[in-house]
């Protein structure tokens, strides 16, 4: 206003720096007038009548008319302005300034040589002019912005917490292939790697003389043809249903067991008779012997001491039908040629079961699997080749846990005497560190030492010797016996497993002894199988009816750490079930066995030791993803010994990644089975599915 602006010094109101500006503005107080021009109007009363301004009036009016009081104006307002957008707009300084920079930088302009005083006197009549009322406000400063947390990480120390002392290492980029394994997450180098789609046709039926084929047993060892089997296993004429359990322990059906020559032969002897279509098997005295056995060692303890036992040369499966009562899981053995077809007659029963022979290679159980061995009716000489026979036996008994010998009885073509064969068997027993329990009638009972401490007494060169510190007790494929004796571990794990049922779920002592890629976290890891696994199964159960299918016999072809059949224990379906671990993956049987379970190494790509028609249900999770990687055999390769092995009527359950899983259903659809695909609880858009197969009577 005109009155603010009275109040300015007369040298801020001088913005012009020349002289004949400043003479100008200073004419009207030195008296002089200027002569106006002639107007052609006449003059007004108005105008001629006399005016009286003050000096001080007539000088500032004077003032504002000067063109120096606009440039100062217009560089008042436009400082005004700059202030208000600096602090409205922070940010804008610095980028006014980039953008000042790159037009500097882009076009090159000529500058005067006196702009920088004029920028002087510009910022200083700007800071002067204003009041305290009005004064320009000094840009804030933002605080920094906080520091950005990064998500904090650990691993799962020895007693399943969350740790952050551990060391990261240096990045191996060749271990991603390694942690996408581990996770289930290979689809991406599948479909790298994805072989050429075939197509199968049908697949035509097998010959009539191989209704009972076995293709790589003999009557003792694994020979396996150079051929794979390229069609279907035909049913054996009249074959029916199975009959469900409990009531298959009792009776089966006759067309069911091609081979009745047993039977006919030695039908008394087994307890066995042929009525109508089915034959019948009464008790035999297997509840006697096991009384007996009781009555003798009682610490036995069948169903919480004892929960896996092995019966060897076990005829049709009567000792294992009396211990399910019992809870007791038997595992019967028997030769393809030697027993004719009795380990047919076990599983047709719903027994566990099958075709092995002593031969030159270990049987393919862990060691210290089973807290119970059993031989009686046989027909083998312990004694031969320097016991080599008894020291395997030696390597699967649990430490601690009971041998018993049925007797010479059995033995009849023996050639030795009744005395002096328990003279033999006894003095090698002796030397292998066991203990004469007890001796009754025909019956012996020895129990193996708990650690190593009679071992490393004997006497320097004492047969049979320790085995070499490097020998693997638990490497069992295609691996010849030896003729020593293998040493327990110092810690004592093997022996020292739970009661069950405590020990299904406690993690034992030898999970932390098995080669695998988890060194810490490995209790939680079967935890977390056998959670997944409940959860599934009561899926099916509830979904698929699983209860009224009434599955008995089961087989779990890639079995981890028995989460499977675990689950089926816990939700208190009939069955047993034989788990598979691969050759090609974690030897977890160990596991397996300290958890009560049941389990067997196995190639794949190799038939199974089993006759047709074995199972009612089997399971595999992840196999054939795991094949493909390996690439030593065809999905067809596979999944005809899977036909060969399950019974008409029989169920598959396949889960494994889409990558596979067309493959398998055409595989699947060309052998005769009905398949439906089947989403996972992940939702249609994962990466796993699953296979529902039913292989349909015809």
């Amino acid at each position: 206003t005109l009155p603010s602006l009275l109040l300015l010094p007369p040298s801020l109101l001088i913005l012009s720096s020349s002289p004949q500006s400043r003479r100008a503005s200073l004419k009207p107080h030195s008296g002089h007038r200027t002569a106006s021009p002639p107007s052609s109007h006449p003059p007004t009363a108005a105008a001629m009548k006399p005016s009286s301004p003050t000096p001080a009036v007539g000088t500032a009016l004077h003032l504002v008319k000067t063109p120096n009081f606009v440039k100062f104006a217009a560089v008042a307002l436009l400082s005004l302005s700059v202030a208000l957008l600096f602090y409205h707009h922070p940010s804008f300084p610095s980028a006014a300034f980039s953008a000042f920079t790159f037009a500097s930088n882009s076009s090159p302009t000529a500058v005067p040589a006196n702009s920088t005083s004029i920028a002087a006197n510009t910022t200083s009549i700007a800071s002067n002019s204003s009041s305290p009322s009005s004064a320009i406000p000094k840009v804030k400063k933002l605080p920094p912005p906080p520091p950005s947390v990064a998500q904090r990480t650990g691993i799962v120390d020895e007693n399943g917490a969350m740790t952050e002392d551990f060391d990261v290492g240096e990045f191996d980029p060749s271990l991603m292939e390694e942690l996408r394994d581990l996770g289930g997450g290979a689809e991406e180098t599948e479909k790298r790697n994805e072989p050429k789609i075939v197509k199968y046709d049908k697949f035509k039926p097998c010959d009539q003389s191989k209704i009972d084929y076995i293709p790589c047993l003999d009557s003792f060892e694994r020979h396996c043809p150079d051929s794979t089997l390229d069609c279907i296993i035909p049913m054996p004429n009249g074959y029916q249903k199975s009959i469900p359990w409990p009531r298959s322990r009792d009776e089966l059906w006759l067309h069911n067991v091609p081979d009745t020559r047993l039977v006919q032969d030695q039908g008394s002897q087994y307890s066995m008779s042929v009525k109508d279509d089915k034959i019948s098997f009464q008790d035999g005295g297997s509840d006697q012997y096991l009384n007996l056995v009781s009555q003798m060692v009682p610490e036995i303890d069948f169903g919480h001491q004892t929960r896996i036992t092995l019966d060897i040369g076990s005829g049709i499966g009567s000792f294992a039908a009396s211990l399910f009562k019992y809870n007791v899981v038997t595992l019967s053995i028997g030769t393809k040629d030697v027993h004719k077809n009795q380990i047919q007659f076990a599983l047709e029963r719903g027994l566990p079961a099958m075709v092995a022979g002593f031969g030159a290679r270990r049987l393919p159980y862990a060691s210290q699997a089973f807290d119970l061995i059993r031989c009686s009716g046989s027909g083998i000489d312990w004694t031969v080749d320097n016991g080599v026979l008894l020291l395997e036996v030696n390597r699967l008994l649990r430490a601690g846990r009971y041998f018993v010998w049925g007797g010479p009885q059995v033995d009849s073509n023996h050639e030795l005497s009744l005395e002096d064969q328990w003279k033999e068997m006894g003095d090698l027993a002796a030397r292998i560190c066991w203990q004469l329990v007890k001796k009754e009638g025909n019956v012996g009972i020895w129990r193996k030492p708990l650690n190593n401490s009679c071992y490393l007494g004997r006497e320097i060169g004492a047969q049979p010797p320790l085995c070499s510190s490097s020998e693997d007790p638990d490497n069992v494929w295609y691996v010849n016996m030896t003729a020593c004796i293998t040493p327990l571990p110092k810690d004592g794990n093997g022996g020292n497993v739970s009661v069950w049922p405590a020990r299904l779920h406690s993690p034992p002592d030898r999970l932390q002894s098995i080669k695998m890629d988890a060194m810490i976290s490995r209790k939680e890891l079967m935890k977390a199988e056998s959670r997944y696994w409940n959860e599934i199964i009561g899926s099916y159960v509830r979904a698929f009816h699983w209860k009224e299918q009434n599955f008995r016999n089961v087989l779990d072809m890639r079995a981890g750490f028995g989460g499977f059949a675990a689950a089926l224990n816990d939700l208190e379906l009939t069955s047993w079930v034989m788990n598979v671990v691969p050759v090609n993956g974690f030897n977890t049987l160990p596991v397996i066995y300290d958890r009560g379970l049941l389990g067997v190494m196995h190639d794949w790509c190799e038939p199974f030791d089993t006759y047709p028609r074995s199972y009612d249900l089997i399971h595999a999770a992840g196999l054939f993803s795991d094949e493909r990687k390996r690439a030593k055999c065809n999905f067809s390769t596979i999944l005809l010994e899977m036909d060969r092995m399950l019974r008409p009527g029989g169920t598959v359950y396949i889960r494994d990644t889409l990558a596979v899983i067309g493959e398998i259903h055409d595989v699947a659809s060309a052998m005769g089975w009905v398949v439906m695909v089947h989403d996972t609880s992940e939702g249609p858009h994962a990466s796993w599915k699953f296979l529902a197969c039913e292989k349909r009577m015809p």
